[in-house]
């Protein structure tokens, strides 16, 4: 760190937001150290002398003319081993560190303490001594967790000739482990960390088409509105709708290598629910740990307000270092309006001019700028990563009419819309069907077919179109009632039950309903299909629709999402085999006209 001292002095204290004048030394997005107790902050204007600067700790105490050093670099965070299975505040600083020094609150000026710099780590070379080690290129690796293998990676805009490896080893991160002959014949030392600002997206070779979907497990999801990997997504809802549970569901059973969470802004007690319930969470791949492959962010609302803004951008950045590894990475986000909240304060103390609902003009690209970091990429090693990017809104009221989920709704490519109704009515995941979307559904058509089952789609499709088909017979039936309505509709509402009850209702405590495989999907889907289409013809053959809803058969299909474990698949060809079954054998014993009677027929099952 630069610490030559610049003659900047503070003349304006107002929050978060400090003036200093005599600032021609500090430049745009400086990382800089305010006051006596060397507060962090960032210089977001400067104007002829004067600069202004967000302070990302408390200001309490700060006093006019106290001085502002230049550090002479970005707001940045240091990338290594260390940082899996911990947790930090908005800026990189470990927050387990911070309460194990006797402190309950973060304390002013404690610095920009990060990932621990003596730890020693088991550390393999992987390069040698005139080996030529281009950009993104591994020269150590270091087992970090059971699961992820970190690779250390040449930075970009690094290459050179090795003229110095050490031995493998036990090295805390400030150890320099390779020394390189750049192509300019100027020495470069490599450690086992690089440093990275953090409002600067890291470089790939390209970015890649996305085609594969990331699987969660959640049925909603994967069979109507897919996610995909290196995709956005949002979960807009109000308060109680189950954002936080949602999130966490997809955490513990999509097949994302790495999670960043990233709780910005969210009230102390929710956060403290995270950082109790992630580290007991079992992963269901390795029967450890979910922090093994965890990294989390937490910055409640009662922390300054500027270190919640900087939140997002630590967070993508630990991301981006990890996908650079090969890895595929979803981060969620929670919550992008408590973000943008603090966007507004910061904005208004700024004293720009405000646009809707006093949120700054320039909120929408911000957020296209955090969600555009999302990619499938090819790394700069030419392996493939992706980052997924889910994150989490809370719109007043429930009302997504508010500016920042309609600006997310224009980024974000799956809009997964929780509905208070649905939540209240304990139907979870409480995602509305008929105000969510996917627009990854064509581009993963293709997977879904290969993979999964040609008509994977279609089905899809279908599904949807009598969900819709209710929709409108129940604004009938509100006015005139069901009985109005004949055979054929009123099955529609029956069988739109079954698949609202038993499909889309699913439980996160059920062992066998949790997590559902996209094989056992497709099987359930079908069955549902049957079972509309085989009453549907008998409907056609004029069995009433009290006979065809047979209350047996409707329960076995409700309940076979627990009843049907992974492994027992072959029960629900089974359970088609009894609805062709059943139906064939009504048809036949009530034919029109056939006069059989109602004894006769009750006998069928």
């Amino acid at each position: 760190m630069n610490n030559e001292h610049s003659k900047a002095k503070i003349i304006y204290i107002n929050g978060p937001v400090v003036k200093a004048e005599n600032a021609e030394a500090l430049k745009m997005r400086e990382m800089v150290l305010i006051g006596r107790k060397k507060l962090i902050g960032e210089v977001v204007s400067v104007e002829n002398e004067n600069a202004t600067l967000q302070v990302y700790e408390e200001t309490s105490g700060l006093e006019w003319g106290e001085e502002v050093i230049s550090t002479g670099k970005p707001l940045s965070v240091k990338l290594g081993p260390g940082i899996l299975s911990n947790i930090f505040d908005g800026i990189e600083r470990p927050l387990e560190q911070i309460y194990g020094m006797g402190s309950t609150f973060i304390p002013e000026g404690i610095g920009l303490i990060s990932i621990d710099l003596n730890k020693p780590w088991e550390t393999h070379i992987t390069a040698s001594v005139d080996d030529y080690l281009e950009e993104g290129s591994v020269y150590a690796t270091v087992q970090e967790t059971s699961m992820i293998l970190h690779k250390l990676m040449v930075p970009p805009k690094t290459r050179g000739k090795v003229i110095f490896a050490e031995v493998d080893g036990r090295y805390n991160i400030e150890h320099i482990v390779i020394r390189l002959l750049n192509d300019e014949g100027e020495e470069v030392s490599l450690k086992l960390y690089q440093e990275w600002p953090v409002r600067t997206p890291r470089p790939v070779r390209q970015k890649k088409a996305i085609e594969k979907p990331l699987v969660t497990g959640q049925r909603v999801i994967d069979t109507f509105f897919p996610l995909a990997k290196g995709g956005t997504a949002a979960i807009p809802g109000g308060f109680g709708t189950g954002k936080t549970i949602t999130q966490h569901q997809l955490a513990k059973w999509s097949d994302a290598d790495m999670i960043v969470y990233i709780g910005c802004g969210e009230r102390g007690n929710e956060m403290t629910e995270v950082l109790e319930d992630f580290p007991k969470i079992i992963d269901p791949r390795s029967e450890k740990s979910l922090m093994e492959r965890t990294v989390l962010i937490a910055n409640t609302s009662n922390m300054p307000v500027a270190a919640r803004e900087a939140s997002i951008y630590t967070g993508i950045t630990i991301a981006e270092y990890y996908r650079d590894m090969g890895y595929h990475i979803a981060i969620m986000a929670d919550s992008t309006s408590r973000w943008a909240e603090a966007l507004r304060e910061i904005s208004g103390r700024l004293e720009e001019m405000p646009a809707e609902e006093g949120y700054p003009a320039y909120l929408p690209s911000r957020l296209a700028q955090f969600y555009e970091r999302a990619a499938y990429v090819e790394t700069l090693a030419g392996n493939e990563g992706s980052i997924t990017i889910i994150g989490a809104v809370s719109p007043a009221g429930g009302d997504f009419s508010e500016p920042v989920t309609q600006n997310t709704k224009r980024v974000v490519s799956t809009f997964l819309a929780l509905d208070k109704a649905l939540a209240y009515s304990r139907h979870y995941p409480a995602i509305n069907w008929h105000n969510s979307y996917s627009g990854y559904v064509s581009v993963l058509k293709d997977w879904y077919e290969e993979n999964i089952a040609e008509n994977m789609m279609e089905l899809r499709a279908k599904i949807l179109s009598i969900l819709q088909e209710e929709r409108k017979l129940l604004e009938i039936v509100k006015l005139v009632g069901e009985d109005i309505l004949p055979d054929d509709q009123r099955l529609i509402l029956e069988i739109s039950k079954v698949i609202k009850v038993g499909y889309l209702q699913q439980s996160a405590y059920h062992k066998d309903d949790a997590n559902v495989s996209l094989s056992k999907q497709y099987k359930m889907l079908t069955v549902i299909d049957k079972l509309y289409e085989a009453a549907n013809r008998s409907i056609k053959e004029g069995v009433p629709i009290s006979k065809v809803k047979n209350e047996e058969i409707f329960y076995k299909i409700i309940t076979m999402k627990y009843k049907v474990s992974e492994e027992n698949l072959e029960l629900l060809d089974q359970l088609m085999q009894d609805i062709d079954e059943y139906y064939s054998s009504l048809e036949k014993m009530y034919k029109k006209g056939s006069g059989q009677n109602e004894a006769e027929i009750s006998e069928v099952r």
